[in-house]
């Protein structure tokens, strides 16, 4: 059983304790996650009732927070992302989980926000049993299968739903999961069915599921997500590759993409990954100049940044760094900067941003001993600018003899 413990976080988390301003919450959010794990290193029943605890009380407490930026939404999901898998693999006895699930559901039930409503689709993981998992499936089926039926009524909702099909998966009973959502359209509970298809050693059919439930209001990120990662559990890694390795692994940014697909699928050239991603992005290709720079694709790089806007500060770190081991590719991506410069790109753009390109790229040119030349390609370049307030002329003309 959980010991008597006083928990620093549970007297900051009452009940709309928060005002409007989410950077508050957010840090007590961080902070009582920090606390249940330390915790839980030296007593893990202990932490997980921290955990059931801090679930039950963040919705209430931020009850008046705005969320409207998303940030305290994401800092509650890291929370639920850290504090499950301590619920899940403690070490309780089965009173004490039955009582740590009750207390669970309720809170899940009564979750207003909503802050804890994916905690549904981990609810599989908190059972510990596949007995347990049964009992929950039993308990949750007749209101889920009418909710998921075809005589359902319009706008009939169970907030169990996801819990319900999380249990029958964590009770093997994949048949009966895939029966159930045979009516229902919607893909948050339809990759349940993927998933016990895939369980069910059906992969090809799986896929064939998957991407029949895509539509403008399913993730057809997510769908590509589960089928890369059925054909890749089969062993079939150029299939998976060609079909949903470059979709499947995009990230926030194009670096962190093309690192993605790298580090999944490392038996692909990289230029041949490089070239697949820009080709799925037409129109985009200068966006690809620090993937292709990372991977040493240099003479890529100039070329995609040459056909569409690349950003010039990317460029201008570009040549600053390179200009004692690359000068040639430093002077190239100097140039580049300067040219997106004039013709206007860039975000919150100075003067010193002008002339950081400019001298980074002298710099590199005097490595080579090509200072006068590409003083005059700077100039050539410099001179087309019309746009707007010819900014660029204003900072650099001086030096390059156009005032």
């Amino acid at each position: 059983m959980a010991k008597k413990h006083k928990w620093t976080f549970a007297a900051r988390f009452r009940r709309n304790a928060f005002g409007w301003r989410s950077q508050p919450a957010i840090k007590r959010v961080r902070e009582a996650a920090s606390e249940i794990k330390n915790t839980a290193r030296k007593d893990a029943v202990l932490g997980a009732e921290g955990a059931v605890l801090f679930l039950e009380k963040v919705s209430p407490a931020l009850e008046r927070v705005d969320s409207s930026s998303g940030a305290i939404g994401t800092a509650v999901g890291r929370a639920l992302d850290a504090l499950v898998p301590i619920i899940a693999t403690a070490p309780a006895d089965a009173k004490t989980r039955d009582a740590w699930l009750d207390r669970l559901w309720q809170a899940h039930a009564d979750d207003r926000i909503p802050y804890i409503e994916r905690l549904a689709d981990d609810w599989g993981d908190l059972y510990a049993s596949q007995e347990r998992a049964t009992q929950w499936a039993d308990r949750l089926l007749d209101i889920t299968r009418r909710v998921l039926g075809p005589d359902r009524n319009p706008g009939e909702f169970f907030h169990g739903t996801s819990a319900c099909l999380s249990a029958l998966y964590r009770a093997e009973r994949y048949a009966e999961l895939v029966d159930i959502l045979e009516a229902e359209n919607f893909w948050d509970y339809k990759l349940w069915a993927v998933r016990a298809l895939a369980a069910m050693g059906k992969k090809a059919e799986a896929i064939r599921y998957a991407e029949s439930c895509r539509s403008r209001w399913a993730s057809d990120r997510q769908i590509d997500q589960f089928c890369e990662e059925i054909l890749l559990s089969s062993g079939l890694t150029d299939e998976a590759y060609k079909r949903y390795g470059l979709a499947a692994n995009r990230a926030g940014t194009n670096l962190a993409w093309f690192r993605a697909v790298v580090k999944k699928y490392s038996a692909k050239p990289a230029p041949d990954i490089l070239a697949g991603l820009v080709e799925m992005t037409p129109g985009e290709e200068g966006k690809w100049f620090a993937a292709a720079k990372s991977a040493g694709l240099y003479q890529q790089a100039i070329e995609l940044a040459y056909r569409t806007p690349c950003d010039p500060k990317t460029l201008t770190r570009a040549a600053r760094d390179f200009t004692d081991k690359l000068p040639a590719f430093a002077v190239e991506a100097g140039i580049l900067a300067l040219h997106w410069l004039v013709e206007g790109y860039g975000y919150d753009i100075t003067g010193a941003d002008v002339r950081n390109a400019y001298e980074h790229t002298l710099r590199a040119a005097q490595q080579q001993d090509t200072v006068e030349a590409t003083r005059q390609r700077i100039r050539t370049v410099v001179a087309t600018e019309t746009f707007g307030e010819r900014f660029v002329t204003r900072i650099l003309g001086r030096d390059l003899g156009l005032r």
